[in-house]
């Protein structure tokens, strides 16, 4: 089979691999789309991992083979696969913080070499724990593979609107509208609280009034404290989810979130930034500071059942497709993205 092989840091091979051999308890599946994400961005242009790996892991694709113990699933199922299921009995799992278990992390889908995800690649294998586990969602006959793909990019966002505990009547500051600034936007709508976003380009600003914001603005607005001072009756919002990695992003942040509120970081920094606050800011105006990485076993039937019964519009993020041997490219745009990019996809 054909794969995008990480051969070190911005090196991608385009190669000729064997197609992975299967276990009795393991599902082979033949990938039809799979979304190009940013922590796959990260992995590829930084020395986070010893290669060689094959990414990717927002899958959808059909069953083209199973293990002889495997129940419940056959040839030709169309699936989307979740690429990490926690162990259900560590201490963090008894404490539903699922993406700190060393089996979710350590275990994943994988199209050879170490497992990386696989999805990148024409066939990626799917591991007995995960198949046991409810790692492999069915997708419904009138939802397409690149609708499919969205899943878990949903439940990674959707985890950070629970953990914030956005409510109805409440208004959310989403900073940043990219692909995932924007599922935020329709996310926070959907639970029936209003969002503001901020961008720096003109055509994502309008992105984010499509996609259901109340209001949008360009980061760089001098007045933007005081115009959400305006559009919350003085207060400042209620949550402010920080889709993009920047300490100016959280400073704006603190100055347009009410007291009593939250601010919670979605985007992962670089490890060198380091943010000085006096913490007599949160001590005095109780501002809640939080972190949501990954998924949420609890959230993957709600994820599911919100990309599947099309509650949010996961198609309007969709601006680009490349083919798998074009992996490169769709990386070199993502890094510098046209005015119009959102979600790129990608395609064995």
């Amino acid at each position: 089979m054909k794969a995008q092989v990480f051969r070190g840091v911005n090196q991608l091979s385009y190669e000729e691999i064997p197609v992975p051999e299967l276990a009795a308890d393991e599902v082979l599946v033949q990938v039809q789309v799979v979304g190009l994400c940013q922590s796959d961005i990260k992995k590829i242009r930084y020395p986070l991992y010893e290669p060689p790996r094959i990414f990717g892991h927002e899958t959808a694709g059909t069953i083209a083979a199973v293990g002889a113990n495997v129940k419940g699933w056959k040839v030709g199922q169309r699936i989307a696969v979740m690429h990490h299921i926690p162990c259900m009995r560590c201490a963090y799992c008894l404490n539903d913080n699922f993406s700190m278990c060393d089996v979710y992390k350590n275990i994943s889908t994988t199209a050879g070499f170490n497992a990386s995800g696989g999805g990148f690649a024409e066939y990626v294998k799917v591991p007995g724990h995960i198949v046991q586990n409810g790692g492999l969602i069915p997708i419904p006959d009138d939802i397409s593979f690149e609708e499919a793909s969205f899943v878990e990019p949903t439940n990674c966002c959707l985890k950070a609107v629970k953990k914030a505990q956005i409510a109805p009547g409440q208004t959310v500051l989403v900073t940043g509208a990219g692909p995932i600034g924007l599922m935020f936007i329709m996310l926070v709508k959907y639970f029936g609280a209003k969002a503001i976003a901020t961008d720096l380009l003109p055509s994502r600003i309008e992105k984010a009034l499509d996609v259901g914001a109340e209001a949008a603005f360009d980061a760089r607005d001098p007045d933007l404290p005081a115009k959400i001072q305006a559009l919350t009756g003085g207060l400042g919002v209620d949550v402010t989810l920080l889709a993009v990695p920047s300490d100016k992003a959280f400073f704006q942040a603190l100055d347009c979130t009410r007291k009593g509120g939250k601010i919670l970081f979605f985007a992962e920094f670089p490890d060198e930034l380091a943010i000085p606050i006096n913490p007599n800011i949160l001590y005095r105006r109780e501002i809640d500071l939080m972190g949501s990485y990954s998924s949420s076993y609890r959230l993957q039937n709600l994820s599911a059942d919100i990309v599947f019964n099309r509650r949010i519009d996961v198609t309007a993020l969709i601006s680009d497709r490349y083919s798998l041997q074009d992996l490169s490219k769709a990386v070199n745009q993502a890094i510098a993205p046209t005015p119009e990019t959102y979600k790129i996809l990608i395609y064995p």
